[in-house]
């Protein structure tokens, strides 16, 4: 034990001697700075320090001992790490780890210590230096652009203030230095606008904004950070304008649009009355449109004044003074029209036009009824003292300057004179009749009519009845055989002057001036005959509440509406609407205007409310094609010509009407975009082309029964007919093809040609004129023909003048009249007894055997009335003797002459039977000719049927 104890103790002493000479080798501790600042990049590895990374011993320069080995960093969460770049100078390095991000963390503090090589190479015995504290900044790159904090921005002005700051836009960096996450700039990029914007994103108005100008705003603003880097995206802002509240109406169209056959429209659909809060107690509106500039004084059917009268029942017999020039109505052709009124016929007196009124024109059976009507417009007369302008006046032609009655405007009243026969009777009876009314200068279209009931006197203006304010008395005048003079636009002065003139001219527009005596014109007639297809409406009558009150006038062209509650004034404004009933208005512009009156409690009127003036745009519409076809020639043997009934012209005649639809809406069957359509027509002629037809023996013609239960009249004469009325163009259609042709001489004749075309609207819409050509065939072998109707047909005969037929009970015309049956009756009995006579004659000649002389057909004593029966006798039979063909065409000629005689004279008697008699006459004539075949045998050579 004693050895091991001894190697043990000599070991302890060995290395007690090692410690105490490392102890003596590494004597000092390193040494290093108390604090360190460094400055590190984003994104960058390597940290500036101040003062530098430096460790110095004391040891040195003894190796190991006097040299730094490493430098240690105390925090885990540090992201950086010490590096010694030289053992001996004991310069390092701060690197680190990973990226440094500013945005994450701008700064870091955190301590470092140095620590030197120890005593030897195993680095026993090293030391440390004492704790120093690093605090390292992380410097910030400009990596992010500016970001707006809203997507859009809003804002509201009111017009006429300039603002310091409308709003403010504000956007933001993400970098972490002021220098880069601040913004220092703003910018407007959207060009010449009134706005304006400073470095802290307020925007104004450089100049005062217009309501009226513009409504609205939209701006595009960028902004810069402070290192120059611009916003990605630019912000729109926009800026609202309104109005300065004024009270008034807001949210209304100043142009509406009306396409054609829509019904009505609403005009003010989002309109809304603003009384910027006032304490209102009602709202009185008054929507006015107005049409004055369209035709008549608003959209009116423009049908001929004949058609319109018959369209609205009036009764017949009126005379037109105004008519459209032609050859028998040629004393309006001087007068000046005012053309372009869409088919209206006007015509315009400056003062020095005026118009004689033919005789034969001139209603000569005024009565103590009667009735004056016209349209007219006038204004005020010219001068301080005006004069009297007469529109119709009935004057003394020559030697005296008497006035029988006259129609006349003297200071804006309208005066009406009607002096009557002198009688023994007679005494101061009334003869002035005076109207004071604002119609009459107002410079509008208005309805005149003057119904005479003498000695009343009452006056309609657009339906509404006025009577006289003012009616003064004369003596009647004393008869004479002077002539009379009617005349328009101004008074005949035949005596009393060196030379008869004209004198009191008017001065305005006149239309569809008419007289109509012995009637005068009922209400329910006056008001269809003024009546405007065009007008103001409302929709949802029942939807306005119990608060509203509304008042039209007459024409539908004034809306008055009042109530207390502003929310159900403007629910009733929106369903005002427009609305034209004519299939064809009249395009162009209609003026509108709304008036509107507030009160408020205790006061009369506390807020003024400007007028809306608005317009209605009627479009143009499709306009139709009118196009007439059928075969345009035909022949015809000349037998049928002859015929009483002669020849149907347009037997397969058909009336068509299209329009070019601009959409795709039509209908199937028919080509893209033309649309069959049907509407009214007003007339159609039938003209002659070539020589006029010669009275005596050819005619165009019409029978009643076509014309029956339509609205239509006809007229004819020698150069053709002409059908007119406002219907359907099936009625027509259906009265055309009962026109037809007659010719009693058609020997001469080769053909005939007749010319077809019809109007809708007085012309404002033609069709094409269908020519038809009659070929008259002559036969080449002799061909004889009896006429079985010796009464006249009861087609319609040539008259210069127009024929009025009237719609009457079907009872009456089915019927015969008592008259005309006791003629038939008489005529049977007649009819019996010659025809018996007959066969008893014929039956004693063949007992006989003796032969009859040339006229032998009956007992020379015996007279057969041929009107009701003809018996032709085959000339190949010889019954009592044999006769030439020669001689039985002379005779038969001669009976066709006797029967002509016949209908002369059953013309001047006049028409006592109607169609259905004369069928039964016709029948009972085929029983009689029945009867005596058995004795008689019939040539069928000579039946033309």
């Amino acid at each position: 034990m004693r050895p091991f104890a001894v190697a043990l103790l000599l070991l302890l002493a060995v290395f007690g001697q090692c410690g105490t000479l490392a102890g003596k080798v590494n004597k000092h501790k390193p040494w290093i700075e108390t604090s360190y600042h460094g400055v590190i990049t984003e994104n960058m590895d390597t940290v500036l320090l101040d003062p530098p990374l430096v460790a110095l011993d004391k040891d040195a320069p003894v190796p190991y001992a006097g040299e730094i080995c490493a430098f240690k960093i105390h925090g885990q969460e540090a992201p950086f790490e010490a590096e010694v770049l030289n053992r001996t100078s004991g310069e390092g390095v701060l690197r680190a780890r990973g990226p440094i991000d500013c945005e994450q963390q701008k700064e870091y503090t955190f301590i470092i210590q140095a620590y030197d090589c120890g005593s030897g190479p195993t680095g026993a015995g090293w030391k440390k230096s004492h704790k120093a504290v690093v605090h390292i900044q992380v410097d910030d790159v400009n990596e992010f652009s500016p970001v707006f904090r809203e997507p859009v921005y809003r804002a509201t002005v009111t017009e006429g203030k300039i603002y310091d700051s409308i709003l403010q836009v504000e956007a933001w960096d993400q970098d972490c230095s002021p220098q880069y996450s601040q913004i220092c700039n703003y910018e407007i990029v959207t060009q010449d606008t009134p706005f304006a914007i400073d470095r802290n994103g307020n925007i104004r108005n450089t100049e005062r904004l217009s309501f009226d100008k513009q409504q609205h705003y939209k701006i595009l603003v960028t902004a810069y950070d402070c290192g120059q880097k611009r916003a990605s995206e630019s912000v729109p802002v926009h800026i609202d304008v309104k109005p300065v509240c004024k009270p008034g109406w807001q949210g209304w169209n100043n142009r509406v649009d009306y396409e054609p056959g829509t019904g009505s429209k609403q005009l003010f659909p989002k309109m809304h009355l603003e009384t910027c809060d006032g304490p209102l107690s009602s709202v009185r509106a008054m929507v006015e449109l107005q049409t004055s500039h369209i035709g008549k004084g608003c959209d009116r059917e423009t049908y001929s004044e004949k058609s319109l009268q018959k369209l609205c029942g009036a009764a017949s017999g009126s005379t037109d003074l105004l008519p459209a020039p032609s050859a028998s109505t040629n004393w309006t052709a001087s007068l000046l029209t005012d053309s372009g009124r869409d088919s209206d016929l006007i015509f315009r007196f400056d003062g020095r036009q005026a118009a004689n009124i033919p005789e034969r024109v001139v209603p000569q059976n005024l009565t103590d009824q009667f009735t004056i009507a016209t349209w007219m417009k006038h204004g005020p007369s010219p001068g301080l003292r005006a004069e009297k302008e007469t529109l119709l006046c009935n004057s003394d032609k020559t030697e005296m300057n008497r006035h029988h009655y006259s129609l006349y405007v003297h200071n804006c009243r309208l005066v009406f004179l009607l002096r009557r026969d002198f009688t023994q009777m007679d005494t101061f009876r009334p003869a002035e009749f005076h109207w004071k009314l604002e119609q009459i200068c107002d410079k509008e279209w208005h309805y005149y009519v003057i119904n005479v009931e003498f000695p009343a006197v009452t006056l309609f203006v657009d339906g509404v009845t006025y009577e006289p304010y003012l009616v003064t008395d004369d003596w009647p005048i004393h008869p004479s055989q002077i002539d009379v003079q009617l005349t328009v636009g101004a008074c005949w002065q035949g005596g009393e002057v060196t030379t008869p003139r004209f004198t009191q001219y008017f001065r305005g527009s006149l239309s569809g001036l008419t007289i109509r005596p012995g009637k005068i014109e009922t209400q329910k007639v006056i008001s269809c005959l003024q009546a405007c297809k065009e007008g103001l409406d409302i929709n949802s009558l029942e939807s306005l509440g119990k608060g509203i009150k509304f008042h039209f006038n007459p024409a539908q062209s004034v809306l008055v509406m009042e109530g207390d509650d502003l929310d159900s004034i403007n629910t009733a404004m929106a369903k005002v609407s427009y609305i034209n009933s004519r299939q064809f208005p009249t395009p162009g512009l209609r003026k509108l205007r709304v008036t509107t009156t507030v009160q408020c409690f205790g006061e009369d009127t506390c807020i003024s409310i400007p007028d809306i003036k608005a317009v209605v745009m009627v479009l143009p519409p499709s306009e139709p094609r009118i196009t007439i076809a059928g075969v345009e020639r035909a022949t015809w043997p000349a037998s049928e010509l002859r015929t009483p009934a002669g020849i149907t012209l347009f037997k397969d005649i058909r009336i068509i009407s299209t329009i070019t639809k601009s959409d795709n809406a039509f209908s199937s069957g028919h080509r893209p975009g033309i649309l069959e359509v049907m509407h009214n027509l007003d007339y159609c002629d039938v003209l002659v082309i070539g020589e006029e037809l010669n009275p005596e023996h050819e005619s165009l013609e019409i029978h009643h029964s076509s014309l029956l239960g339509k609205h239509l009249d006809a007229t004819n004469s020698t150069s053709g007919i002409s059908i007119y009325g406002v219907d359907s163009m099936a009625h027509y259609e259906q009265a055309i093809r009962q026109v037809r042709y007659r010719n009693r001489r058609p020997a001469g004749l080769s053909e005939r040609r007749f010319r077809l075309s019809c109007s809708e609207l007085n012309g404002r819409y033609t069709s094409n004129e269908f020519n038809l050509e009659i070929g008259v065939l002559h036969s080449s072998e002799p061909v004889e023909h009896v006429n079985h109707m010796a009464a006249e047909s009861q087609y319609m005969r040539p008259v210069h003048h127009p024929l009025m037929v009237h719609t009457i009970n079907s009872d009456h015309i089915s019927g015969t009249p008592p008259a005309a049956t006791v003629v038939i009756v008489m005529c049977i009995a007649a009819l019996v007894v010659i025809v018996v006579l007959g066969i008893y004659r014929i039956h004693t000649t063949h007992q006989e055997a003796t032969k009859e002389d040339e006229e032998g057909g009956k007992e020379p004593e015996m007279d057969w009335d041929d009107s009701t029966l003809t018996i032709t006798v085959n000339p190949m039979e010889n019954i009592s003797g044999s006769q030439s063909a020669g001689e039985i065409r002379e005779e038969e000629e001669e009976l066709e002459e006797e029967e002509e005689d016949d209908e002369d004279e059953e013309e001047l008697a006049g028409d006592q039977t109607s169609g259905e008699s004369e069928d039964s006459e016709e029948d009972e004539q085929t029983e009689v000719k029945g009867k005596v075949k058995g004795k008689l045998e019939w040539d069928p050579s000579t039946l033309p049927y």
